[in-house]
């Protein structure tokens, strides 16, 4: 049961948000009453806390199959950053937003307990673009994703651009795609002339 009320309670966060999301609302598909909830959760945050480790484990298997395919270490970073980006921006925006802006703590727990995974792909993923020419050989992985990290982080995790009214992509593409770019040989930035969603 503690399971299937994780698994039902995300689904709902995505879907209302987390502001608006109630016990009442997770209760009802279940058909449970929400003094089961709390036999199993002292509270919402503690509830939201175990869906954060879910949704984020789920990322590290997407993060882990884009880091297996057969594109170059240019599209991998490209195609792992827009895929975290579509996930903050998209449909479950409004979650997102909530997560970010009021549960900033939960989510910090949530990526260092899976921090280290995540450095097991992408690091690797940097060098052997280091090592296949796509990216300068000065470049340190770590601080390369860091900076990466750090610019994306602006974008959805700080109230610099909370307010911003043009398209909030226009913000990735000219804060982490010009980073990603300004790490690549000509080699490398030939991959950016040739991506049908970053053309000069």
């Amino acid at each position: 049961m503690k399971d299937k009320i994780i698994e039902t309670a995300l689904e709902r966060f995505m879907q209302y948000g987390i502001k608006n999301m109630t016990i009442l609302k997770l209760v009802e598909p279940l058909g449970i009453s929400t003094k089961t909830v709390y036999k199993y959760f002292a509270s919402k945050e503690e509830l939201l806390s175990e869906c954060l480790n879910v949704l984020y484990d789920g990322y590290f298997n997407e993060l882990n199959v884009i880091g297996k395919s057969d594109n170059n270490a240019v599209n991998k970073l490209l195609i792992m950053f827009r895929s975290a980006f579509s996930k903050d921006f998209g449909v479950n925006h409004q979650f997102f937003h909530d997560l970010n802006y009021y549960y900033p703590e939960l989510q910090n727990a949530a990526i260092n307990r899976t921090r280290q995974n995540y450095g097991m792909v992408m690091v690797p993923l940097v060098e052997n673009g280091i090592a296949e020419g796509y990216f300068h050989s000065f470049i340190n992985p770590l601080f390369a994703l860091e900076g990466i990290s750090t610019l994306y982080s602006s974008i959805t995790r700080s109230e610099r651009y909370k307010d911003y009214k043009g398209d909030i992509s226009e913000v990735f593409k000219n804060l982490v795609e010009v980073y990603i770019r300004g790490l690549c040989t000509p080699k490398g930035i030939e991959v950016f002339e040739n991506d049908p969603y970053h053309k000069d």
